[in-house]
């Protein structure tokens, strides 16, 4: 994953930092292994939505408000994939699964304004032990993701 993350990348011209470092299996522990601030780390939840999972990306300070999301569907229950679920349809573990959607992972992209406020994002780009930071500019119009508030602190 992480090689195909930065073919992408480099096939699109786009900047980054990669970050080798000790495996990291929090969001603190990310943050701290690269150097940066946690409010920039890419926090990307895969939930399923009706018969659907999609991915979730809020910064790494926040919290998922799953009440929001339920109001923007229109629907009474959502819930986490379960680790199974998960490496059927990203073939990683929790916590290494990289804020992107297609042509990355096939699902659909979803990006919180605790996101797009920051200068950069930094993220787990399929690995403990590899991350990548780059511009939220560069994130967004490579990714195109739907953008709304649904974090809390």
């Amino acid at each position: 994953m992480f090689q195909k993350i930065k073919y992408w990348l480099n096939s699109k011209s786009i900047e980054f930092r990669e970050v080798h470092h000790k495996p990291a299996r929090t969001s603190e522990e990310s943050a701290k292994a690269r150097g940066e601030d946690i409010s920039i780390g890419g926090k990307a939840l895969i939930l399923k939505i009706n018969d659907s999972f999609k991915i979730f990306v809020l910064s790494a300070s926040k919290k998922l408000d799953s009440a929001i999301i339920k109001k923007y569907f229109n629907i009474k229950r959502i819930r986490f994939a379960n680790r199974d679920e998960l490496m059927d349809l990203t073939g990683l573990e929790p916590g290494y699964v990289p804020p992107f959607g297609k042509p990355i992972i096939d699902l659909e992209l979803y990006v919180d304004n605790s996101i797009v406020n920051n200068q950069k994002i930094a993220f787990n780009a399929g690995s403990p032990t590899d991350s990548i930071i780059m511009s939220v500019k560069d994130y967004l119009e490579l990714t195109q993701p739907k953008i709304f508030d649904f974090s809390k602190d």
